[in-house]
């Protein structure tokens, strides 16, 4: 998911919402964005947005981090909250809503029941790909092996026996559900349960297709090829729409989910999109100051160190982090200066530093009271 959001403003309410407000809010907005009654090609990542904002705000524990830190708060956990990662996928978000909101079945919900004969459709299909931070800097394309449920060619996915063909079946006549009323004292009650007989498919195969054996699929494997953007992080996947199982008896295929992993890179931590370098420095270059040449995610870039920097003290290079994965332009890369202390001296080093020793300033005392930086402060609530 993408970073720099306030989840607040993706539900609309103000940070003093109560419960009932921000229910009725992720309500409105799961069923304006759900990708069944809005086509946008945004709807299926809006809707995964408000489901996470919903998610983190209902929960107090939560909420509570996510005002104090942010989002990077409930992604890290705290005050014995579990961290929350956000979904990496439309089904779980799904999941969520229908845990709030599923009473009557998803067609009642969203007005458009499917009837028990009309083609389901098939499952989603997940897959990983792992990529460098290189590859998630530039781009990157693979070619994936996946092994899924693919159309009969036999029986054209009827699922009959080329020749023969379906009935329509004699226990529900067709109807792919059975009906049961039930009077009482307070009125009648209908329950509806899929056909047994038939599976709910309306229809009865006598002769069945000995490859898929009327299921109308059979198992295939294939190679997909896939474009990785610029930009991408462990957070984010991709979704490729009908290229997942097919549905039974000749439905619409479901969805192919492609979840990229990043690999931890030996010299760069990732912070949303800036880079963060450790660079150590000698003792002159830190009290003297120096131009030096540091590595980007992608190349070189020319660092001015200034005269007595202290340990611990970031630089910034603006532009040479990540690219934004929905946005233009790049993130900073910031460069964390460390003192390195030399384990072995030769004879004239050592004579050099006897003579500095006797010349130069005690540190200064630190000062009750200073302001830690941000990323101290995150971190020592978090690890306290």
């Amino acid at each position: 998911m993408n970073g720099h959001r306030d989840y607040y403003d993706l539900l609309g309410v103000s940070r003093d919402a109560d419960a009932d407000e921000l229910k009725r809010a992720y309500r409105r907005l799961a069923m304006e964005y759900h990708p069944d009654r809005n086509s946008a090609s945004d709807a299926e990542e809006r809707f995964k947005e408000v489901t996470e904002a919903w998610e983190v705000l209902r929960d107090p524990g939560k909420r509570q981090l996510y005002d104090q830190y942010g989002e990077a708060g409930v992604r890290r956990g705290g005050g014995g909250e579990a961290p929350f990662s956000g979904f990496n996928n439309f089904s779980d978000a799904f999941d969520v809503f229908m845990r709030e909101f599923g009473g009557g079945g998803f067609g009642d919900l969203f007005g458009d029941a499917r009837s028990p004969n009309q083609p389901r459709r098939g499952s989603t299909l997940k897959v990983s790909a792992t990529i460098t931070l290189e590859e998630a800097a530039e781009g990157a394309r693979r070619s994936l092996r996946v092994s899924a449920l693919g159309r009969c060619e036999r029986c054209d996915a009827t699922g009959a026996e080329p020749g023969s063909t379906a009935s329509t079946c004699g226990t529900c006549q067709g109807a792919g559900e059975i009906r049961m009323v039930q009077r009482s004292m307070l009125g009648q009650f209908v329950s509806v349960r899929p056909c047994s007989a038939c599976g709910g498919e309306g229809t009865w195969i006598a002769d069945e297709c000995r490859d898929c054996r009327r299921t109308g699929r059979v198992r295939v494997d294939r190679s997909v090829d896939i474009e990785i953007p610029a930009g991408i992080s462990s957070d984010d996947y991709l979704k490729l729409r009908g290229r997942g199982n097919a549905g039974p008896r000749g439905g619409p295929a479901g969805d192919l989910i492609v979840q990229v992993e990043v690999e931890p890179h030996d010299r760069f931590e990732r912070r949303g999109d800036d880079l963060l370098l450790d660079l150590p420095v000698t003792f002159s270059q830190a009290a003297l100051g120096d131009e030096l040449d540091v590595p980007t995610i992608l190349g070189q870039a020319r660092l001015k160190v200034p005269a007595g920097i202290q340990a611990g003290q970031v630089l910034r290079l603006r532009g040479q982090g990540m690219p934004r994965l929905r946005a233009a332009g790049h993130g900073d890369q910031l460069v964390r200066v460390h003192t390195w202390t030399p384990s072995e001296l030769s004879r004239r080093q050592r004579d050099i530093l006897e003579s500095l020793r006797e010349v130069e300033d005690a540190p200064p005392e630190p000062r009750r009271g200073e302001d830690p930086s941000f990323w101290e402060r995150v971190k020592a609530a978090f690890t306290a």
